[in-house]
């Protein structure tokens, strides 16, 4: 069953709050946990837990990076 995040809820997966680091696109949550590119604190300034629909469509990668991360469920409207 796929979970549904609030907001709120995704914001605690930032890699401190919850260990694990996840972001959301287009209404999916991705878990960047394993991703060496978000290794750090943040990633190019983004911070995990937050959505970034926006912001990917001016990354040099756009959204070709997304097929390759693991989907945890979908944010709430």
């Amino acid at each position: 069953m796929e979970k549904t995040f609030s907001k709120e809820e995704l914001a605690q997966y930032d890699g401190k709050i919850k260990s694990q680091k996840y972001v959301a696109i287009d209404g999916v949550v991705y878990d960047l946990t394993n991703i060496k590119a978000w290794s750090g604190e943040n990633h190019h300034g983004h911070v995990a837990g937050n959505d970034y629909s926006q912001e990917i469509l001016n990354a040099p990668h756009k959204k070709t990076v997304l097929e390759k991360l693991p989907v945890v469920g979908k944010l709430a409207d």
